[in-house]
């Protein structure tokens, strides 16, 4: 049984992600701060999902600059620090892995899949393709090439710029799980659970920060020369 404390935990963590989320979302949408890149509108939200509040400050900060409302307002965005490229393209990054695993953990659950007795293993799995699939399709989203050409440029692209930051993420993620699942919880983790969204949160908090060196790294090799969002 999971300690009283734990639960509430949770429970205030997802609660403070969600409002955080809505924060964003509502400025995008509601209030009109839309994003030059599109792609953007999907990442600082999913962002808000697992940093919360360190995700709206950095939004409000390099995020709603970007806007034209913002923009016909205030004029030229402010000077921002160096690390901003890095951030938001670690940013991109961690949003296939968030909603790779939002997307196929509550599937898996939900057939019951099993690998060795285990639904860890299923979830590893289906969590890694899942942020794959979603990362390819981000890139098929920006490609202005059509038909079979933009589909092959769009993998190319994941490839080469993309995936080694991803695994990476997820290889933090799923270590993070595959310890809590198996050393501390001993598979009682469950997604009708806060305590089990919880997990999941630290950990993409924990494979944000995995991933930020590599995506450091393929900035300065000139891997990623595409920085969507990034404050100019």
């Amino acid at each position: 049984m999971q300690p009283t404390w734990l639960v509430m935990l949770a429970w205030a963590s997802l609660l403070v992600v969600l409002a955080s989320t809505a924060v964003v979302a509502v400025d995008q949408f509601v209030l009109g701060y839309r994003q030059p890149a599109k792609i953007m509108e999907i990442v600082w939200p999913a962002t808000a999902l697992y940093l919360g509040p360190a995700a709206v400050l950095t939004y409000r900060k390099w995020g709603r600059p970007q806007s034209r409302r913002w923009l016909d307002r205030h004029g030229k965005p402010p000077r921002t620090s160096r690390h901003a490229p890095t951030t938001i393209q670690t940013y991109h990054c961690a949003t296939h892995c968030t909603l790779g695993v939002i997307i196929a953990t509550p599937i898996i659950y939900g057939i019951g899949l099993e690998i060795f007795g285990s639904t860890l293993w299923p979830e590893v799995v289906g969590d890694y393709l899942g942020a794959v699939a979603i990362g390819i399709a981000f890139r098929y989203s920006t490609e202005e090439h059509t038909g079979g050409r933009r589909a092959w440029a769009a993998v190319r692209k994941f490839l080469r710029g993309d995936l080694l930051t991803v695994s990476v993420f997820e290889l933090a993620l799923l270590g993070w799980l595959a310890l809590m699942h198996l050393r501390v919880f001993h598979e009682t983790l469950r997604p009708g659970s806060p305590v089990f969204w919880f997990i999941i949160q630290v950990g993409l908090i924990i494979g944000f920060f995995a991933a930020w060196p590599p995506t450091l790294l393929l900035i300065r090799r000139g891997v990623k020369t595409e920085l969507l969002g990034t404050p100019k």
